[in-house]
């Protein structure tokens, strides 16, 4: 193969700035179709392209694209200031219009790149650029409240906050010492929360981060916003999804931050895309992996799901190939899968492929919440059982924002002490006296849970604001209680994530936890249970109990909420799964449960 390379070519804004952008092509005059990358990361850095998550740049060249990868406003080789998400819609626009009128493009274009990278595919397909046809967004999200930087629950993502806050403001420090400003014992002040990320999560109040701020003001922005309001509105994709007129092709993990909005943004493309070939192009791939750098491997300290799980064995390359050659190259030709879904069913551990999503067949079956009002720890009494609960009863915990339940493993961006992102083993969490547990009778048939996971609960607090958190646990057979997803619902945003409105203490309310999305079979002998409890710190940020501004909260204004769980034929509190009934003879769950009876 050979290609032809042009490094920092000037590709002009709007504004009149010019963003740094390198340009890769197979030798010859062309034309060829375009594949664009804009990242904050460094388009001369490595990782953009030997990062396991992102197509191979050789490979992509070697069949016919030329790829451009661009450093966006303010980053590395470009210049101006880098503002999170302000200018990703009109630069990409800008930068689709020059790329359509040099004599080696052909006209079409395709927009590739994960995390960050995808904020600045949807961000521009928004507009509906002539040239674009296709985007392959990778562990990311069209609606960067719901991911990463809040959650579907109104609670901050602290930890995906602060970490990428601290990493980015760092990269704005290194600029402004290569550029004669900036103080250099401010890189170690950053440095030293990301090595060790107690000093990072811990110090009161969360918007008091004075050197991170400094260097990326926007922080302080996201921390001042906790509502979705036009703030968030006004970058938010997903609000426009009629305005989006072409494919996309959604990469995710189960433990991803991202994995509840990679999924959300395929279904609403599927409803509510702008074209038929919006609609009919979406595509979703989904393994067990995090975000974290090895994260997707499909091998954790607590939980293997075997050589065929990582993301390299899962051909990602291959999967934007076919993609972008029947989207962008527009080759009807080309096998284009009549199952647009293909995920990794856990606990079988295996690929398998889909018609659509949610899976046809779903059932959404409830799981009561039952026992004698003594279900903290897992050795307590609760009980999660298909039959309604016989009888009313109360669980009852203490939420002490000062000693808040811990994060291990689950769909955190980067690793906390003592833990890692993915199935980490929850046993030590559930030992503690602020974690309800219920759990259902050992299983004698496998059960397949493959959709979005939901967390009714009947609820009172002593407090005028709380958070009620759940989480999604595989017991094994030798007691390894393996964390499958979760969630969190801030009590002030129950009805809307516009409109707060506090508790009143004492009064019970309804309300829904989204524990957003998995695949896993449930195996005889293991066991299904759920933990409650109202904190999950550092992946969603402590909920103060004061029902004032929870950021600028400090230590002296924490308070300690009774919060209680209500549950019995008044108070049905339930956890809803989306069970996938075992299909004919030959699909990989019916040999499982041919096996199990055996």
């Amino acid at each position: 193969m050979t290609f032809v390379v042009e490094v920092d070519v000037p590709v002009p804004m709007r504004d009149g700035v010019a963003l740094a952008t390198n340009v890769w092509r197979p030798e010859g005059p062309g034309p060829f179709p375009v594949l664009l990358v804009r990242t904050p990361y460094g388009k001369d850095d490595a990782g953009t392209y030997g990062n396991p998550k992102l197509p191979d740049v050789f490979a992509l060249v070697g069949a016919g694209y030329a790829v451009v990868a661009q450093d966006v406003r303010g980053t590395s080789r470009s210049p101006g200031t880098f503002v999170p998400h302000a200018h990703e819609g009109s630069d990409g626009v800008d930068t689709l219009g020059w790329l359509a009128g040099q004599s080696w493009c052909d006209g079409a274009v395709g927009m590739w790149g994960g995390s960050y990278m995808g904020f600045t595919q949807w961000q521009a397909a928004v507009h509906g650029p002539p040239a674009l046809r296709a985007i392959a967004p990778v562990m990311s999200s069209a609606d960067p409240y719901g991911a990463p930087w809040y959650s579907a629950g109104g609670a901050l993502s602290q930890d995906a906050v602060l970490t990428w806050g601290t990493l980015s403001a760092l990269r704005n420090l290194r600029r402004d010492l290569a550029d004669g400003r900036g103080d250099p014992s401010d890189v170690r002040a950053l440095l030293t929360g990301l090595s060790d990320p107690r000093l990072l999560h811990d110090p009161l109040p969360v918007a008091e981060r004075g050197v991170m701020t400094r260097y990326l003001p926007w922080v302080s922005e996201v921390l001042g916003h906790p509502e979705r309001d036009a703030f968030w509105t006004q970058v938010a994709a997903i609000d426009r999804c009629g305005s989006i007129t072409v494919p996309a092709l959604h990469v995710g993990g189960w433990y991803d931050v991202f994995i509840g909005e990679t999924v959300r943004s395929y279904t609403m493309m599927r409803r509510h895309g702008g074209s038929a070939a919006a609609r009919d192009g979406q595509r979703l791939l989904i393994g067990p992996w995090g975000h974290a750098d090895g994260a997707d491997l499909g091998t954790f300290p607590d939980r293997s799901f075997g050589l065929d799980a990582s993301i390299k064995a899962a051909d990602v390359t291959a999967a934007h190939l076919r993609f972008f050659d029947r989207w962008v190259r527009g080759r009807t030709a080309t096998p284009d899968e009549t199952h647009r879904i293909r995920i990794f069913v856990m606990g079988i551990d295996r690929w398998r492929d889909e018609v659509d999503w949610p899976l046809p067949g779903t059932r959404y079956t409830d799981f009561f919440l039952a026992g004698g009002g003594r279900a903290n720890t897992a050795a307590g009494d609760g009980v999660l059982t298909r039959d309604a609960a016989p009888v009313e009863a109360v669980d009852t915990f203490l939420y002490d924002p000062r000693r808040p339940v811990p994060s291990v493993g689950g769909a955190v961006l980067a690793a906390v002490p003592g833990a890692y992102p993915g199935p980490a083993d929850q046993a030590a969490i559930e030992r503690r006296e602020d974690v309800l547990c219920f759990t259902t009778a050992v299983l004698d048939r496998p059960l397949e849970v493959t959709g979005h996971v939901t967390l009714v609960l009947h609820v009172s607090s002593s407090a005028p604001d709380t958070d009620f958190t759940g989480k999604l646990v595989d017991v094994h057979p030798d007691g390894r209680a393996i964390l499958l997803c979760e969630g969190v619902q801030r009590a002030r945003y129950r009805r809307s994530l516009t409109d707060p409105e506090p508790l009143e203490p004492g009064t019970l309310y309804e309300l829904t936890v989204d524990l957003c999305v998995t695949s896993n079979v449930f195996l005889p002998g293991h066991r299904i249970r759920l933990e409650v409890s109202s904190s999950n710190f550092p992946r969603y940020d402590r909920n103060t109990n004061t029902g004032g501004t929870i950021a600028d909260d400090g230590e002296d204004d924490l308070a300690v909420a009774v919060n209680r769980v209500h549950h019995g034929p008044a108070r049905p509190s339930r956890l809803v799964l989306p069970v996938i009934e075992p299909p004919a003879a030959g699909h990989p769950m019916a040999a499982t449960e041919a096996e199990a009876r055996v």
